[in-house]
């Protein structure tokens, strides 16, 4: 895995190292000690989901309250996306940054996502599966959910049509309404 740290403090995208021959391909997607040494924490994985979505599909942008908390290790295991991860982190110095990264199945990239930032994606192809492998297991009522169209995040979707959302998506509150009803962490909590 190389990992290279995003404009979000604490973010990474890790891409392997591919071993081809006539079969086809083979490579690591993640071994939790590397991990650990590059963001500086342990990484145990409590839950992994998978999302199944249609192309132009928006999901997020979503992330956990503190507590309980939850990192991320996101890869796109079919297809291909527009990632966004955004620093909701109150009091970060990097607040309201976001690092945007194509992740596709063809190049095997991860991307690891800590406590409190934002995460969203628009997927580029039919029938794109991502895997989230999660530090936390859900816990309802839990959810923070920001308005992928935030103004003031101004975050670059880059969409040529109007995207497939949740109505949870479409109705979610701005960065500053959720920092308002106190849903976002705080940098010292998180770090």
């Amino acid at each position: 895995m190389q990992p290279v740290e995003l404009d979000v403090p604490g973010s990474f995208l890790f891409s392997p190292h591919h071993h081809r021959d006539e079969r086809g391909s083979f490579h690591e997607s993640i071994r939790f000690g590397e991990l650990a040494t590059v963001v500086g924490r342990p990484f145990v994985p409590e839950q992994v989901n998978f999302s199944v979505s249609r192309r132009n599909t928006l999901r997020g942008v979503h992330s956990v309250t503190v507590p309980p908390g939850q990192a991320k290790f996101v890869t796109c295991v079919r297809g291909a996306v527009r990632d966004i991860v955004v620093d909701l982190r109150i009091g970060s110095p990097t607040y309201g940054t976001h690092a945007v990264s194509h992740v596709g199945a063809d190049s095997g990239n991860s991307l690891y996502i800590p406590e409190g930032v934002g995460h969203g994606f628009l997927t580029l192809a039919e029938d794109t599966c991502v895997c989230y492998v999660l530090s936390s297991s859900h816990v309802p009522g839990t959810q923070v959910d920001i308005d992928p169209f935030d103004p003031d995040l101004a975050l670059p979707w880059n969409c040529t049509e109007p995207p497939l959302m949740s109505t949870k998506d479409r109705s979610a509150p701005t960065a500053a309404e959720a920092a308002a009803a106190g849903l976002l962490a705080h940098w010292q909590d998180v770090r």
